[in-house]
């Protein structure tokens, strides 16, 4: 636990750190904390600070800047996020750019959106599908491979080849067919899945099979579909903190190919209410001390589908990032839940 001087000392840093990017020194942050301390005094408590692991010297003669977990004891207890007014610039130029009659463009718009306020990395995963299936059929096209045709409520087709244990003629597939439309048609894949654990003995062995094998590849097409958008990765290469680490730089790049990876952050972020943030390497898919994640969930008509967020350096104004990834959030919920 710290004291009140050394909390203000550190918030003080911190702040500066943010504003300047540069190694803070007792005399700046004798200036900065607002304190009657001696330099002594204050050389003492970043010491300390020091020892607890909060704050860091980059070089012997330089000052302190903070470490992953002193911007996380900065976020949780000494941040306060003001909202914005209703007539701020940022608030209506998300207005302006999020258009609700055009709702498969407002994940692209959201995304630069981001980009474009923060000057960073704007993210935002497309709404999930419910994994509702309208109609299903096997067709036969070879020797133990099967393709599987899912037909969604709005008209969505998903076409998967599944290779089974033993070859089917056209008659029993058509009998899979019918029997499943018949029985499980308007059922999430979910709802599906659960309700064979329990009919599965009932069922003729190669009629479970087949549908076992259609759930599955069911969920394997819901998965494949889920999208990230992506806004402004070059916006990294002007922050000081990378822009001359190429290799931290390629990394970073190449996480953003890797969607996929995104994709899992940004789902345990959706499970949370309000605005997540993760410092310097917290999440084990963003593993780097350089980068953080402001992360917010959006819904439509009250059912959380996907999930929006800023990626940027540590030494980000995460007060403003707040506001505009929950402001975003706002927007795109309201956005995509206008018939």
């Amino acid at each position: 636990m710290l004291d009140e001087r050394a909390r203000t000392l550190l918030k003080a840093l911190v702040e500066r750190y943010i504003a300047d990017g540069q190694p803070v020194g007792s005399r700046t942050l004798s200036k900065a904390c607002g304190l009657e301390l001696s330099p002594a005094t204050i050389r003492n408590v970043m010491a300390d600070l020091e020892d607890l692991g909060l704050i860091a010297s980059p070089h012997t003669s330089a000052g302190r800047i903070p470490t992953p977990r002193g911007y996380r004891l900065f976020v949780d207890t000494m941040l306060t996020a003001r909202g914005l007014e209703q007539g701020a610039p940022e608030l209506a130029a998300a207005r302006e750019q999020l258009h609700p009659d055009q709702p498969q463009r407002v994940i692209a718009q959201a995304a630069h959106l981001l980009s474009n306020l923060s000057s960073f990395v704007g993210v935002v995963t497309a709404p999930r599908k419910a994994g509702v299936f309208h109609h299903i059929e096997f067709l036969r096209l070879g020797e133990r491979r099967v393709l599987v045709i899912l037909v969604a409520p709005d008209g969505d087709v998903q076409n998967r080849v599944i290779f089974t244990a033993r070859d089917y003629g056209q008659s029993e597939l058509a009998e899979a067919t019918n029997y499943l439309n018949h029985h499980y048609a308007g059922l999430s894949i979910e709802e599906v899945r659960a309700r064979l654990k329990g009919e599965v003995e009932q069922l003729r062995g190669e009629i479970a099979a087949l549908m076992q094998a259609a759930v599955q590849a069911g969920s394997q097409a819901l998965e494949e579909s889920d999208q990230v958008v992506v806004s402004g990765e070059r916006n990294l290469l002007a922050v000081q903190d990378f822009g001359h680490d190429m290799g931290s730089l390629r990394k970073l790049f190449d996480l953003f190919e890797r969607k996929t990876e995104l994709m899992r952050l940004l789902d345990v972020s959706s499970r949370a209410e309000g605005v997540r943030i993760y410092i310097g390497g917290e999440s084990r898919v963003v593993p780097f001390e350089e980068l953080s994640v402001v992360s917010a969930p959006y819904e439509v008509d009250g059912r959380v589908v996907g999930t929006l967020g800023v990626i940027g350096p540590t030494r980000m104004a995460y007060d403003r990032m707040i506001q505009i990834v929950d402001i975003t959030s706002r927007l795109v919920s309201n956005a995509l839940s206008q018939k």
